[in-house]
């Protein structure tokens, strides 16, 4: 039996949160099954020892500009998803594009959630009641991503990571400049922390040049003999640095995605984003902004994030 998995949301985070689902619907028919997503999930490098997906197909869209947007684009994806000759698909959108274009690639059975029903769907919700409504399973929401020991062994060694000191992973990036705490608050907590800790600091970031300016402010701190940047470095590799960490501390970004998905505490710094987004797993800690009792678009919070609450957590969940 061949099942195809449709997920076409944006981003590593989606990415990661509807993991769980992807595995429920291997585990479920006893086959391996293939996901067609987006490049920018970086899906070959995350689950590349994922055991219960067999491969990843990347769906090219791009604002108009992709080899499968558009008309033509669609057709290229037919006749693309036509060879591997899929049994079944479940796509995790009420899109009728991918309705059709699953039909006329000869693919039999389709399981998708309610067609243009898209307004207000919950992101995590939704796709557990769809899997209930179809395949009579529940799905508990935890991400897990693997690493093989060897090479968690192997990274300790290169980056020399000493577990007499606490190893802190902070990413310090994020997708849009109102997520990203300012370095000031970021300083303000390592503070606290090497006030009463041996620690150590890794530091992840994007390319873009405004995580770039926070990256260099952290780096110009007195903390600089203590940190480590991650930037020059590719998921597949930064992985198990996460993993060989002791806690995360992070926007609201992939950073917080992977290492909650890699089971290290991850402290979530929810600034302007739906809270779900930092909560949806029991390895997530979300500190919200002071005044606030909840996040979401537009919350706009990121000046108000207390670095004395995330330093709070950090002990809490260390002790």
């Amino acid at each position: 039996m061949k099942i195809l998995i449709i997920q076409n949301r944006i981003g590593i985070g989606d990415m990661i949160i509807f993991l769980p689902f992807v595995e429920a619907i291997s585990k479920k028919f006893g086959v391996p099954v293939s996901c067609l997503l987006k490049k920018n999930t970086k899906a070959d490098q995350i689950l590349k020892n994922n055991k219960f997906i067999k491969e990843i197909i990347f769906l090219e869209r791009d604002k108009q500009k992709g080899k499968h947007d558009g008309f033509k684009g669609s057709i290229d994806l037919i006749f693309s998803l036509k060879k591997y000759k899929f049994d079944k698909v479940f796509i995790f959108n009420s899109s009728l594009r991918f309705n059709l274009i699953s039909k006329l690639s000869g693919i039999k059975k389709i399981y998708q959630y309610p067609l243009f029903k898209k307004n207000k769907q919950h992101i995590i919700i939704t796709a557990q009641r769809f899997l209930n409504k179809e395949l009579g399973i529940n799905v508990e929401s935890k991400p897990i991503i693997n690493i093989d020991n060897k090479t968690i062994s192997h990274t300790k060694e290169k980056y020399n990571i000493d577990h007499n000191f606490k190893n802190i992973l902070l990413g310090i990036g994020g997708s849009g400049p109102t997520k990203r705490i300012p370095p000031n608050i970021i300083i303000k907590f390592m503070e606290l922390i090497c006030d009463t800790n041996a620690a150590k600091f890794f530091l992840a970031t994007g390319k873009n040049i405004d995580e770039q300016i926070i990256l260099k402010e952290i780096m110009n701190s007195k903390f600089k003999e203590k940190c480590i940047p991650l930037d020059n470095l590719n998921i597949v590799d930064i992985l198990p640095i996460i993993k060989n960490c002791d806690i995360s501390i992070c926007n609201d970004s992939s950073f917080s995605h992977l290492s909650a998905a890699l089971e290290i505490p991850t402290i979530v710094m929810m600034a302007d984003t739906p809270l779900i987004y930092g909560d949806y797993s029991p390895n997530m800690h979300p500190i919200i902004p002071d005044g606030y009792k909840t996040v979401s678009h537009n919350t706009l919070g990121k000046n108000k994030i207390n670095p004395e609450k995330v330093f709070k957590k950090f002990i809490e969940l260390l002790n």
